[in-house]
């Protein structure tokens, strides 16, 4: 399983309705469930910035990772950037096979 990073930022139209942003959610919650099921989500959080939302999530592979992302932008009142990412233990372990002669 590969980790990603989803950082989401919402229309502002999509946002003057709370109620209608709480059925996207769970509409999109459903559907990847159905179209995705080996996502296991780590973590969501609302952030300050550019980007209103940032999910971590893991996925069999870069082509369910993409279905994750073209799901929320289905509803047309997102926009996404989805990065895949390593855990610092595991990037340490690629690291130390690298053999490089500085000399």
């Amino acid at each position: 399983m590969g980790m990603y990073v989803m950082l989401t930022k919402i229309s502002p139209y999509a946002v003057k309705n709370l109620e209608k942003l709480k059925e996207i959610e769970q509409h999109a919650k459903r559907l990847i469930e159905e179209n995705c099921p080996s996502v296991r989500w780590i973590m969501n959080l609302v952030v300050f910035g550019p980007y209103d939302y940032l999910d971590i999530f893991e996925a069999k592979d870069d082509e369910e990772a993409a279905k994750v992302a073209m799901i929320i932008r289905s509803f047309g009142h997102a926009t996404t950037e989805t990065w895949p990412a390593i855990y610092w233990k595991d990037f340490k372990g690629i690291i130390e096979k690298i053999k490089i002669d500085y000399s």
